[in-house]
């Protein structure tokens, strides 16, 4: 299991940690407490992947004055490369929120603040972005290549993002096709509502991890 540990407080934070199933640290990326823009420190890390051949992506930032990249290592912890900045252009970020990978390997990157999911090669070459998911605080993409966005915070966290609906949108990774939306039940909203993490199962049962409301919500696929 990965974590990230954005948060910075009481000289600990800006790091990113692989845990055993018993909760021994396995691999620890950056420097404990100490927050920076090397190819060894972090500035909020708000996101980890990791590729099916061990590489490590980590998005480095969480909005304010943080870093706005992404950033990659072996599966050792070995530092290869670095891309992005702050921005709203093609390659830049604000708020690098979420990551998942197709069955093509391509990394789909959660720009939440940008209200939109940009699409790279695992070389950090652009390669797409897509608004229709709306503001992307999670994503998850699944073995059928069925991509899965949780929106917690459109016109509620949000000041750039009123007229959309919060809630779980699903689509296609393929081509970037809407298929549902799971709607958060709450009309309007003052903070983080609905699902701000989002996964799936085999069976298709989605599941949004709800940070307002402190709960595990389960949505079970139909017949």
């Amino acid at each position: 299991m990965w974590v990230t540990d954005a948060q910075g407080k009481n000289g600990k934070g800006h790091q990113v940690f692989k845990f055993s199933p018993d909760g021994k640290v396995l691999l620890a990326l950056g420097k404990p407490g100490t927050a920076g823009d090397g190819p060894d420190t972090f500035n909020a890390p708000s996101s980890v992947l990791v590729a099916a051949n061990g590489d490590i992506f980590v998005g480095d930032g969480h909005g304010g004055n943080t870093n706005a990249r992404i950033m990659k290592f072996n599966k050792d912890g070995k530092f290869i490369k670095t891309w992005g900045k702050r921005g709203a252009g093609p390659g830049e970020f604000d708020t690098p929120h979420a990551l998942a990978m197709d069955s093509r390997g391509r990394l789909f990157v959660g720009d939440r603040n940008n209200n939109r999911i940009q699409i790279f090669d695992q070389d950090g070459n652009y390669i797409d972005q897509w608004a229709q998911f709306s503001r992307p605080s999670g994503v998850y993409i699944d073995r059928n290549d069925i991509i899965y966005v949780a929106d917690s915070e459109s016109e509620s966290v949000s000041k750039n993002h009123d007229g959309w609906k919060r809630g779980i949108r699903v689509g296609k990774a393929t081509d970037g096709s809407l298929m549902a939306l799971i709607p958060d039940p709450v009309e309007k909203a003052t903070g983080s509502s609905a699902a701000e993490g989002v996964a799936a199962d085999a069976m298709g049962n989605i599941y949004g991890a709800e940070v307002g409301p402190r709960r595990l919500m389960k949505y079970v696929k139909g017949p």
